[in-house]
């Protein structure tokens, strides 16, 4: 029988403590006190639970409990700002349609630096009173000094008291002189130009205007679902720009979503010389201080259009009234840890919260935006030009990274005095080392890999846990000297073009390694925008969205690599990754020319994207999809079940198998995945036509597992729509 309590309404506060556990989930009741009678749905409080002091936030209010109000705690403490009501029931459906727990999935939306403790910077600031202007017109003594502060105030208005000098400052505050008061200074991102700028809006094509309109239209109805599918340099930017000054015409908010930190830069900028201050960045490359800030820009409204990568799509807008997601094709807008939220089918799920409107755009859109949105066309691009001519190279027999047609296309952009892109989807100098004597591999003792060899670095290096060591001159097995290098990767490519081209011809690389750092990757950027000729060899970051007006040449080394991975989308990644690099080639009064270096030069994906046939591949795609009951025809989901120990993983894989197979679904596995950071696993992959029965049927699987799973030591990953 439930206690009732009589007194205030929402005495009660129900409370998800955010813990990450799987075994233990709220929400839990906590009476309030009188003092925190103003406690709403998303209050982020100090609570007690389970003998320690943890972080919570409130669900929801309620007036009863199961438990007499003597036995409920009370919260220590109210944490300013909190969440916003709409985000707590956004990160309810994350958790139910990701299969993780809502504590996971509420750390998504809290307000950044929350954990640390992340607080408004406070600073002293100096101001002239009456008094001290007095002194300056009368013949009051003052020092030079004293003096110099004074016109300075005068002049410039309030200014941080560090700049005038602490010693003369407070002489001239106790004399009442200047008013020194604490007040909050807001932490802004630096601002990195890059790109082409325009002082005004530029008008719009037909094909610009026949594909905004719809979407205005939709604004007006308050819904509406599209995909901008149009070819590299067509103008799709210009439409977000137009369809972000409508939404902010009409009062409401607006997010514009970019795949990663690499686009970021440029894209600000668009938006910042577009609408001003009201736009705001979010992204894990700021600090802490500036995320927290810009955050708070957005929930009180002093900004209303957010831009930044996947955890954008969180803003705090009141009202969001258009969510853009550029390059929509783009595989980062997966989440990797638990929730493996996917940004694009969030913001979907965000705008029907808001009544908003989803503007995804790409040149090499999925097959499955294709089927689900209403497609819109720019077919040209916006100057003109044709787009560049692709020649495939065959490289089978070629023993060098580069193919002689390759090193002839750079001396002639060396001899021109232009730019050119290189691209080659792999970091490092070399793919591993090998003893040429026994024959050695040299491993990851984490992980059932061969490490990457950084020699810029001296090191040996593990992408997936980042152990690192020396790079060996000598076999550690056998002692010989004879260590052979394997395959290529940016750094010796980089290498390779300094060497050849000389400083006539800069060369520029944009990877994870030389972006690390912050603004690292966005001075990378301005400063090959603004050498007068150059190279930029980079990874798929290259590839991305940049407008450079110069580049005359592109290149792609090893094309086929994605096509020999074990994925369904590997011919999806293939036609993208050529098709995007081909889109920042030709954009000058001079045109260009795309080489494509490949093992497969009849693979129909590079084929394809050698005639800029996006049609044709969708087409192709969607038939061996539907075929094979792939996305967008089924879904899958993918659980990893990973221990110390391989029979420990693989019994929890076993049980969740017998869970959920009767429930009607397809399961395949439990199959044994490479170890990885220690640790070994156990895969099992769902197969379904009904999402929504199968993602209910392995989230109550996994819930039943979790106090098992927990008492074995097995972490048990569940990734819906894996990519």
């Amino acid at each position: 029988m439930q206690a009732r309590l009589p007194s205030t309404p929402g005495l009660i506060a129900r409370v998800e403590p955010l813990t990450l556990t799987r075994a233990v989930r709220g929400p839990f009741d906590y009476r309030l006190r009188p003092d925190q009678a103003d406690v709403g749905v998303g209050a982020l409080l100090r609570v007690p639970f389970g003998g320690r002091k943890t972080l919570g936030v409130v669900l929801e209010l309620a007036t009863e409990s199961e438990l007499a109000p003597e036995r409920l705690a009370q919260p220590d403490a109210v944490l300013p700002p909190g969440v916003p009501a709409d985000l707590v029931e956004l990160a309810g459906w994350i958790a139910r349609e990701y299969c993780s727990t809502p504590a996971r999935a509420l750390t998504l939306v809290l307000p950044p630096g929350t954990a640390g403790g992340v607080r408004r910077k406070q600073v002293l600031v100096a101001e002239l009173t009456d008094a001290g202007a007095d002194a300056l017109e009368g013949s009051a003594p003052l020092t030079d000094r004293q003096r110099v502060a004074l016109e300075a105030l005068r002049r410039d208005g309030p200014t941080p008291a560090v700049t005038l000098g602490t010693p003369t400052l407070r002489r001239l505050e106790d004399r009442g002189l200047v008013e020194v008061r604490s007040r909050t200074q807001a932490r802004r991102p630096a601002s990195v130009a890059i790109g082409r700028r325009l002082d005004r809006a530029p008008a719009l094509t037909a094909e610009q205007r026949g594909a905004l309109d719809p979407v205005l239209a939709g604004l007006d109805a308050r819904d509406g679902r599209f995909l901008l599918h149009g070819v590299t340099g067509s103008g799709k930017t210009e439409v977000y720009l137009r369809a972000v000054e409508a939404a902010l015409a009409a009062g409401r908010g607006a997010i514009a979503l970019v795949p990663e930190i690499a686009l970021t830069p440029q894209t600000v900028g668009r938006f910042q010389a577009r609408f001003g201050d009201v736009v705001a960045v979010l992204h894990s490359g700021l600090g802490q201080g500036e995320r927290h800030d810009e955050w708070l820009r957005l929930r009180s409204g002093e900004a209303r259009v957010c831009v930044g990568p996947r955890s954008a799509v969180f803003a705090p807008l009141a009202d969001v009234g258009l969510i853009v997601v550029d390059e929509e094709h783009d595989a980062s807008y997966k989440h990797e840890g638990d929730p493996r939220y996917d940004a694009r089918t969030v913001a979907l799920r965000r705008a029907e919260q808001h009544g908003a409107v989803v503007l995804a755009g790409s040149a090499t859109p999925r097959p499955e935006s294709a089927v689900a949105l209403t497609r819109l066309r720019l077919r040209r691009r916006i100057d003109g030009r044709s787009l560049p001519g692709v020649e495939v190279l065959d490289m089978r027999g070629v023993h060098h990274p580069l193919h002689p047609r390759a090193r002839m296309g750079l001396a002639d952009v060396r001899s021109a005095g232009g730019k050119a892109i290189v691209l080659l989807n792999r970091r490092g100098w070399s793919n591993f080392l090998s003893c040429r004597g026994c024959g050695h591999v040299w491993m990851c003792p984490n992980c059932e890999v061969a490490l990457v060899l950084h020699r810029g670095a001296g090191q040996l290096a593990c992408h997936h846990c980042g152990h690192r060591r020396r790079a060996p001159s000598r076999c550690e097995a056998c002692g010989s000297v004879a260590v052979a290098r394997h395959g290529a990767g940016t750094e010796s490519v980089e290498q390779e073009l300094r060497e050849a081209f000389g400083a006539e011809l800069p060369v520029f690389r944009l990877d994870a390694d030389a972006a690390a750092g912050k603004d690292r990757l966005a001075r990378t950027l301005a400063a090959f925008e603004a050498t007068r000729a150059g190279v930029l060899v980079g990874t798929q970051m290259v590839a991305k969205g940049h407008d450079f007006a110069e580049v005359a040449l592109g290149v792609v080394l090893d094309a086929d690599q994605t096509l020999r991975f074990p994925d369904f989308r590997a011919e999806e990644r293939t036609f993208a990754l050529v098709t995007q690099l081909a889109g920042r080639v030709g954009r000058g009064e001079d045109g260009g020319k795309v080489l494509v270096q490949t093992l497969a030069p009849s693979a129909e994906s590079i084929a394809f994207a050698a005639r800029h046939d996006s049609d044709g591949f969708l087409e192709q795609e969607l038939a061996r999809r539907k075929a094979l009951g792939y996305p967008p025809y089924g879904s899958l989901i993918r659980i990893v079940c990973s221990a110390p120990e391989a029979p420990e993983a693989l019994a929890v894989a076993t049980r969740l198998h017998a869970l959920i197979a009767p429930a009607g679904q397809t399961v395949l596995g439990p199959a044994p995945l490479f170890r990885l950071r220690g640790r070994s696993r156990s895969q099992l992959v769902i197969k379904c036509s009904e999402r929504e029965a199968a993602v209910r049927a392995v989230g109550a699987a996994v819930d039943e597992c979790a106090a098992d799973a927990v008492r074995r030591g097995v972490n048990v990953s569940v990734d819906v729509d894996p990519q």
